[in-house]
């Protein structure tokens, strides 16, 4: 049984860090590019940043790019993202997802919410 499970999630205030760390289960982690999405109340799920299975190709939305960083650690079987300079636009639900087979996202963790206080 696969599981991703989210965690570090918290309230923060504007200007802080946090990391989130994913970790999987019931799958073989390097065969997945694995990626953060985020969803805010009465908004869509919305991509975040994504990381191959190698950690050499990483990608960023636009409104996190030079802030937020997305990394993974395969002995571990697990993911992170250093959020710097956290914003209240950030607060979200965040999510970790897995991907096998190159843009369709197969599994999906529970999420963890970020609060982000202005």
């Amino acid at each position: 049984q696969v599981q991703l499970v989210e965690s570090g999630g918290g309230l923060v205030q504007a200007g802080d860090s946090l990391r989130l760390t994913c970790v999987a289960s019931g799958l073989t982690f390097t065969s997945y590019a694995m990626g953060w999405f985020r969803q805010a109340p009465g908004k869509e799920r919305e991509f975040v940043a994504s990381i191959n299975w190698g950690g050499g190709y990483r990608y960023y939305d636009d409104s996190v790019k030079g802030r937020f960083t997305i990394s993974r650690d395969n002995a571990k079987n697990t993911m992170y993202l250093q959020m710097n300079s956290l914003k209240s636009a950030d607060t979200a639900v965040y999510y970790c997802a897995a991907d096998m087979n190159g843009g369709h996202y197969d599994y999906w963790g529970q999420g963890t919410q970020v609060t982000v206080s202005s």
